[in-house]
């Protein structure tokens, strides 16, 4: 089975397409892709076409051998996976994360959809799922924490791991904001704190967290720092976990463990649908809201691992076919 992802600018999107990529198990292929302005176009002049892709873009995509499985995400990139569904004479079958437009949800093969956005349609084409798929498995978070662990060394258990994300489109994230994770997470009275930021996080946050706990037990690790960027390190070796609840990705790749994990989520702060989505992880046993008991949580979360299970289910219904 071979399997391509077109990886676009977002980051975020590439990353979801990775760890489907990575569940399916077999080879795939990343074909980068970039825009012109004609991207901005309405996807039904640029449906089954390469309008808005650079040359290279093209030249990428363009073949005589198409893939069994095209995995693309976002508005911009689903008319290119059209393009090689066409090409491939309809051999390829089309995955899209998130909405295609209306156009789309007649052509894709599998559209996947985050339960948040509250679809109220009944496409027999269509998977709904909690959260984000992502690339951290348990096998993933056995080897980091080999690699990371000697660098954790001299910091004691337990460790608490404190991922750090910026502001939203509701909330400015302050300083303010900070001194109440910090101060919620004093009340876990870790022995250690080992913490990451993201290139969202304000610099004023970042300056304040870097002198919050003691310096003797506390690994400080800001977005941009030269060397590795220890996330998954922070993942893996942690004992429980607090993350800022901006990100999707941040608080699903966070809920992969088997350790509690604590979400710093004030409404004022949230949008709908990140609430949304937090309340499903708190009622799914998932995660803790930041501030309430310490208990224990279901762990693996990963929605990867559902849809490429489905993928794998769509690909032998096509064989059955033949």
């Amino acid at each position: 089975m071979l399997v391509w992802i077109l990886a676009d600018d977002r980051a975020g999107n590439v990353n979801q397409l990775l760890g489907i990529a990575e569940a399916l198990g077999g080879s795939f292929e990343r074909k980068n892709i970039a825009y012109t302005k004609a991207v901005k176009l309405p996807n039904f002049l640029r449906d089954g076409t390469l309008i808005g892709l650079t040359k290279e873009a093209k030249q990428a995509v363009q073949t005589t051998v198409y893939p069994d499985v095209v995995l693309s995400a976002g508005r911009r990139a689903f008319p290119v996976a059209r393009y090689i569904q066409k090409k491939s004479k309809g051999k390829t079958k089309v995955v899209q994360l998130m909405n295609p437009g209306i156009r789309g949800f007649k052509s894709a093969d599998l559209i996947v959809l985050p339960a948040h956005d509250l679809y109220k349609g009944k496409a027999e084409n269509v998977m709904i799922v909690d959260g984000s798929p992502h690339r951290v498995t348990e096998k993933r978070l056995r080897e980091e924490r080999q690699k990371w662990l000697p660098v954790f060394a001299d910091y004691p258990a337990p460790r608490l791991s404190l991922i750090i994300g910026g502001a939203t489109k509701n909330k400015p994230f302050t300083v303010a904001d900070a001194e109440k994770i910090v101060a919620a997470v004093q009340q876990l009275h870790p022995a250690s704190v080992l913490i990451t930021t993201s290139r969202r996080t304000p610099a004023d946050v970042v300056a304040f967290l870097k002198t919050a706990f003691p310096p003797k037990t506390t690994f400080f690790y800001a977005f941009g720092d030269k060397g590795e960027n220890p996330y998954f390190g922070l993942l893996s070796c942690a004992d429980l976990i607090v993350v800022t609840g901006d990100s999707m990705s941040m608080c699903s790749e966070c809920c992969a463990g088997k350790v509690p994990v604590f979400i710093f989520a004030p409404a004022e702060m949230m949008s709908v649908k990140h609430r949304r989505f937090h309340q499903t992880l708190f009622r799914n046993g998932y995660a803790l809201p930041l501030g309430s008991a310490l208990k224990p949580v279901k762990g693996g979360f990963n929605p990867s691992l559902a849809i490429a299970e489905r993928i794998l289910s769509l690909l032998k219904v096509s064989d059955a076919k033949k």
